[in-house]
């Protein structure tokens, strides 16, 4: 069992989406239902808040400076002087809205969609650097973790509803080839938020499970993180040699021993590296 320290008060109602960008600050974050994008400071411990948008789903840099976010129903533009671009609502449906993203390797961001009961799945979409977006797979309940492989070439992404993470083959924005990585029981929890290391491990937040886990390149379990709070949400690599594990959690569903922690931020260290997060290039 890999330990972990907590490196921030439990500042996020609902934190998730971590990233590591050390041109932003350093550790980027989301107090998702808030809109808030929360920066933390690794040397001085400082955090800094910011609203962003009614609600906010993910961010991830921009190559040009700035950041691309995922909104409640699309994507938006944050300019370098903070100012944010909304590029306009991709469906109507108020039951279904954005969840979990990430960028491809070509520098295309992602993010999936969250289904409230009785609504109909959603999907995953792409938004291209011009500016376009595809939806790009259908089906998809609870759309979470979102990484790719040390090569470029598989694709990861959870489906939370199905207690299932995915491999999906990628080439040039495509993602085929869909079949299951990883089945997590529901006795485990449920898996999040994922990060994928320079060995092709992968990573995933087990909601409700209190732990992050490590499942190897062929999909077996191999390294656990325990973490203090049941509602782990989120992961990503960081620090100055992506040595450093961070994990975001929740305070929703928290039991009450866990006011104190629950909506921290934690790290760790776990052996292995990531890798730097490719930025958005629109």
């Amino acid at each position: 069992m890999i330990p972990v320290d907590q490196v921030t008060a439990p500042l996020a109602d609902h934190g998730e989406g971590p990233v590591w960008s050390p041109e932003n600050g350093g550790l980027l974050w989301v107090d998702m239902r808030a809109g808030d994008l929360l920066t933390l400071d690794p040397g001085s411990g400082a955090v800094r808040r910011r609203n962003v948008a009614g609600f906010l789903a993910a961010v991830r840099p921009r190559a040009g400076g700035g950041l691309v976010a995922a909104v409640r129903r699309g994507f938006a533009l944050v300019e370098p002087d903070g100012s944010v671009r909304g590029l306009g609502a991709l469906w109507s449906d108020p039951a279904v809205r954005m969840n979990d993203g990430g960028c491809d390797p070509d520098g295309r961001f992602y993010c999936g969609t969250l289904s409230a009961p009785g609504a109909p799945p959603g999907g995953l979409y792409r938004l291209d650097p011009g500016g376009g977006a595809t939806r790009v797979l259908d089906g998809v309940r609870v759309s979470n973790g979102l990484g790719f492989s040390p090569d470029g070439r598989t694709c990861y992404h959870t489906d939370t509803a199905a207690g299932r993470i995915d491999a999906l083959d990628y080439e040039g924005g495509e993602l085929r080839g869909r079949r299951p990585f990883a089945r997590i029981p529901a006795s485990d929890g449920a898996p999040d938020g994922l990060a994928v290391d320079a060995e092709g491990g992968v990573w995933t937040a087990l909601w409700g499970g209190g732990a992050v886990r490590r499942y190897a390149p062929d999909g077996v379990p191999d390294a656990v993180v325990a973490v203090p709070v049941r509602a782990a949400t989120a992961c990503a690599f960081g620090g100055p040699d992506l040595g450093d594990l961070y994990i975001t959690t929740s305070r929703r569903g928290a039991d009450p021993g866990e006011a104190g922690t629950a909506g921290a931020v934690f790290r760790c260290r776990p052996g292995v590296a990531g890798a730097t997060a490719a930025p958005f290039r629109g």
